[in-house]
């Protein structure tokens, strides 16, 4: 919701002044300037990339629009779900746990929380640690270890967009007075002609700069730095379940552990300590 209302409020502004400006908006449809800077643009940016990255790119898109992810209520899920596996493991112990890591989908404590198991990625993530702990091979330091060099092999993959838009954004302006001069180009073709006409056509050189501008600063800079900010929030959802894991590791017990993922998140999704509670309690 804020993309959109945010680019809104960009075009309502730029354009809004110009016509208060008594400008003419036809003056600004040049549909074949539009062509060489996003054709431009979008021909680079498949260079620059690997297919991977391109597909993730604009598979990621959407998700701008569907509004924030990982907010209080899926954190209150995540920590309820690691609450009930850490409970299992402290009444049970260890091996008690196998049956759940080894089919989730049949899991009686996995199917109560739906959000966090049908993420693969975190389901994956919890198991697999889980498997190591069951195994027993591994001190809290090693297996710490090991999720770091996942969370940062992780985070860098689901950065590598954001950074491959903010390059398209840094090549916008330039792709801009290509399409410029491209306009002069023409112009000089023209000259000769009447004045009127002469006008026109340099009129259109000078909106391809102003679309390389506005296309970079004004949408593809913003949309690169809100991907951005959705990989951070990935990033933090995973450093969460890693502190649970790694305070029960320790020996903590499960209101302590889930406590201690708690304490990472930031305030504006970061449940209370009665919130936490009353919804471990909920789930018991």
């Amino acid at each position: 919701m804020n993309v959109v209302i945010g680019a809104f409020i960009v075009v309502a502004a730029v354009l809004g002044g110009y016509v208060l400006s008594h400008g003419e908006l036809a003056a600004l449809w040049q549909p074949f300037e539009l062509l060489i800077i996003g054709g431009a643009a979008l021909g680079a940016f498949i260079i620059a990339n690997s297919t991977s990255v391109t597909v993730r790119t604009f598979k990621q898109f959407p998700k701008l629009f569907l509004g924030k992810r990982h907010t209080k209520v899926l954190y209150l899920e995540l920590l309820a779900l690691l609450y009930q596996l850490f409970s299992v493991i402290r009444r049970e112990g260890l091996i008690a746990i196998e049956r759940h890591i080894e089919d989730p989908s049949s899991s009686d404590v996995f199917t109560r929380f739906p959000d966090v198991s049908n993420d693969s990625h975190a389901l994956e993530f919890i198991c697999d640690y889980l498997r190591l702990m069951v195994i027993g091979d591994m001190t809290a330091y090693e297996l710490e270890n090991l999720m770091d060099i996942e969370l940062e092999t992780h985070h860098h993959e689901q950065a590598a967009p954001s950074h491959a838009l903010a390059k398209v954004a840094d090549a916008l302006p330039g792709f801009g007075i290509v399409a410029a001069v491209l306009g002069i180009v023409i112009t000089m073709g023209a000259l000769g002609g009447p004045p009127e006409e002469l006008g026109l056509h340099v009129a259109a050189a000078l909106v391809g700069t102003f679309l390389g501008i506005l296309l970079a600063y004004g949408f593809v800079s913003p949309l690169a730095n809100a991907l951005e900010n959705t990989a951070n929030e990935e990033a933090k959802f995973y450093e969460c379940m890693k502190v649970c894991i790694l305070a029960t590791i320790n020996g903590m017990p499960p209101q302590i552990a889930v406590e201690f993922g708690r304490k990472t998140l930031l305030s504006d999704v970061r449940p209370s300590f009665y919130e936490l509670e009353e919804c471990v309690r909920g789930v018991k």
